[in-house]
This record gives structure tokens, C-alpha cells and sequence, in this order.
């Protein structure tokens, strides 16, 4: 028998589960995500050819242990499950299938290196698994529409090379320019920057085109081989180690050619260092980012904070390696756009966020620079700033340049 009262009861229940439904619906999780953990993953070349990059990782490991400490992000942990690729292609391919199939996490996050993002660039799209924040600036990352899975996380190398172009152009118009570049995406699109840059002027300003492959152990006979072509400026596209090679070799030579180092070798600590201070002296480059121990910052609250951080977080690692500034930014623009996530962890959210960054004012990014992407344009940055090292740090020489990224 049912009395008024007990109806008016069962009505009561059901009208509540229907009420409540709408607030356990806000809670969306795609793979490695629960309520307590949001499980990442990157590959990292901790050993190989260019370990130089290697700290970048371990800079983003000590990040998300310092946002754990103070309680995560919407009271879950991050896990990032960081593995050694070597710099390997067919390592990385081994070690994502590995994070994906087995670990099953929700992105791939800030992996670094062009070939190494190339080999499994197509395998995390067809799977619809977030490849992104990735630690290279080569044009393929910025194709919304045949790879939507894949935002980079590092200037363009175009629009780098661009930079330079229009900084020679004013500066030093008469240019006898050698161009030493990894027979690579990346050294391709450097290259193809810096001659879109000088258009016409191309072809009678470079005067000598050498490459190099990774696999090889010294890139000696490619310098000796632009002094000899008669240039008295140099583009060197280089990764870290072979970056020092180059510099260490020019100063060998007793040549004093205007070069300009691209970024991804302009650390301190990972090229500079190694080739010799001295040898550095008067090398250009394009930043986006400040050197920590450079003096000029010292009072910025950012710099301080980082110092901070560092000081506690990250105390065997070196400030003067611009690597871990890289990954510091990195792991900043990560967090913010999982707490952008709020409750609806998939994948599909999160390449909403991190395909709608509206000039977000990153720590550590020099003055007058911010990150942007659209649905439309994945590239973070359309601006760089000419710096020249003095013996001890960059120092920023004229106004923040402004370039059309890639894609735009």
C-alpha cells in the first residue's frame, strides 16, 4: 500500500537524483585522470646527442613537486612520467607507445626535439592523444588542420630566422654570409626564414651553404670551410653541442665573422660554456626569455621568485643553463591550462585550452612578450628580442622585433 506521504517521499528522491545528476556530469576524465591524479607523460633526451637538453625535464619534475607540495591543481597531483629517448626517433616512438598503451596518460607534454616529435607526431594524432607544449619551434607544429593534437611550446625557427634577416638588413647590409645549419626539419626552417627574410638579398648575400648530421663527431671541416669561402658573418644553427663546436672552432681559426647563434644553443651553461667564454664574446642571438643571472634582472619579481624556486626545489641544477628556463616556462603554461581544465579533464578539453592562450604573460619572458594560440594559429610567439653576449651574459641590443609566425 502506498500512502500520500510515502509518495511524496519517492517523488522527493527521484526529483533529487534528477537534481544532482547535472553536478556529478561536471566531472569529465579522459585517461589518467582521477580524482586525485593527473597523469602526464614526455620523452626526454637524457642521454644521446643532445643530453644538454636533458635538464629541461628534471627543471619540470621539480616544478610539479613544488605545485603537489602546495596541493596540486583542483586537489589532484600531477605525475609526469619522464623517459630517456636518447634523441633517438624510433627510442621515442618505443617509449610514447609505452606512456599511451600502457601507462595511459592523458597528454604528451613538452617533449623536446624536431625529429624526435616527428616520428610520433602522426601516432598521437590518429590516436586524438595531446601532443603538446613540445620543446621545438619547426613550422609542422602550427598545421591545425591536418594535425590539431600538436601545439609547440618554443619561438618558431622561421620566424627566428626572419628576426636575424631583418637585423642584418639594418645593421649590416653588405653581408658576406655563411650558413651552418642540421641537415634536419629544423635547420631547414631556420634556413628558410632567414631567406625569406632577406628576399632578393639572398642570393648575393650568402656567399657559403654547409650542413651537418647529427651522427657526426666533430662539424670541424664546415667551418673551415665557410672561413675559406670568404664570409665575414655567420648564421649557425646548431643544437648544443655541435653549437660549441662551431664557436670553439671560429675562435681556433683566428676568424671574427658577426655570428649569430640561434637559440636553442644560446645557454650559457649548455654551449657557451663548453666552447669557451672568450670565444663567445660578441656572438648574437634572438631571446624571448631572460637570463636569470644576468644583473639587469635581478630586482624583477619574476627572476626572484624563480631564484626562489630554484633555491628549494631545484638546488643541484645550474641557473646559468637556459634549458631550465625553458622548462620552467613549460611547466608554468601546463599547469595553467589544466587548471583552465577545471573538472573536465579529457583531451579534447585540453586542447581547447592550449589552443585559446590569449597574451598570457609568462615568468621569465622579457618584456613586451607574451604567449597567444588560436583554433587557427598554434604558434605561441610572434616576437624575439637581438641580444649580444659580452663575456657574461646577453645583452638585449634594440627594440623587441616584431614577425608574421608562421601560418599567420
Amino acid at each position: 500500500m502506498t500512502t500520500p506521504g510515502s509518495a511524496y517521499l519517492a517523488a522527493a528522491i527521484a526529483l533529487s537524483a534528477v537534481a544532482t545528476q547535472p553536478a556529478f556530469a561536471q566531472k569529465q576524465y579522459g585517461p589518467g585522470v582521477t580524482d586525485t591524479e593527473i597523469k602526464i607523460g614526455q620523452t626526454m633526451p637524457y642521454s644521446g646527442p643532445a643530453s644538454a637538453y636533458g635538464v629541461q625535464g628534471r627543471m619540470e619534475e621539480a616544478y610539479y613537486a613544488m605545485v603537489n607540495a602546495k596541493g596540486g591543481i583542483n586537489g589532484r597531483k600531477i605525475n609526469l612520467l619522464s623517459l630517456d629517448d636518447g634523441y633517438s626517433p624510433p627510442k621515442t616512438v618505443e617509449q610514447t607507445r609505452r606512456l599511451v598503451e600502457q601507462d595511459e596518460v592523458l597528454a604528451i607534454i613538452g617533449t623536446i626535439g624536431t625529429p624526435t616529435n616527428s616520428a610520433i607526431q602522426k601516432y598521437l594524432n590518429g590516436k586524438k592523444v595531446p601532443q603538446i607544449f613540445i620543446s621545438t619551434g619547426a613550422a609542422k607544429w602550427d598545421d591545425p588542420k591536418n594535425f590539431p593534437w600538436t601545439t609547440a611550446l618554443y619561438p618558431p625557427y622561421q620566424m627566428e630566422g626572419q628576426v636575424f634577416a631583418k637585423y642584418l638588413l639594418k645593421n649590416k647590409p653588405d653581408a658576406k654570409l655563411g650558413v651552418f645549419s642540421a641537415n634536419d626539419d629544423a635547420g631547414k626552417d631556420y634556413v628558410k626564414g632567414l631567406k625569406e627574410g632577406l628576399g632578393d638579398k639572398a642570393k648575393t648575400m650568402i656567399v657559403k651553404e654547409v650542413t651537418y648530421e647529427t651522427s657526426e663527431p666533430t662539424v670541424d671541416s664546415q667551418i673551415v670551410a665557410l672561413k675559406a669561402s670568404g664570409a665575414d658573418t655567420m648564421f649557425t644553427m646548431a643544437t648544443p653541442k655541435f653549437g660549441a663546436q662551431a664557436i670553439k672552432k671560429v675562435h681556433e681559426l683566428g676568424w671574427k665573422p658577426l655570428n649569430f647563434i640561434v637559440s636553442v644553443s644560446s645557454s650559457i651553461k649548455g654551449a657557451l660554456e663548453p666552447a669557451g667564454l672568450e670565444a663567445s664574446k660578441g656572438l648574437l642571438t634572438a631571446l624571448a626569455a631572460k637570463t636569470p643571472t644576468d644583473p639587469r634582472w635581478q630586482e624583477s619579481a619574476d627572476v626572484k621568485e624563480f631564484k626562489e624556486f630554484f633555491t628549494k626545489w631545484y638546488p643541484k641544477g645550474d641557473m646559468a643553463d637556459g634549458s631550465n628556463v625553458t622548462g620552467y616556462i613549460s611547466a608554468f603554461m601546463t599547469v595553467k591550462v589544466l587548471e583552465a581544465c577545471g573538472d573536465n579533464l579529457t583531451r579534447e578539453n585540453l586542447m581547447k585550452q592550449a589552443t585559446s592562450l590569449n597574451k598570457v604573460v609568462a615568468p621569465l619572458l622579457l618584456p613586451g612578450i607574451t604567449i597567444s594560440t588560436r583554433p587557427d594559429r598554434f604558434s605561441p610567439y610572434t616576437q624575439m628580442q637581438i641580444a649580444r653576449f659580452d663575456g657574461t651574459s646577453w645583452v638585449p641590443e634594440g627594440e623587441v622585433l616584431n614577425t608574421d609566425a608562421p601560418g599567420q
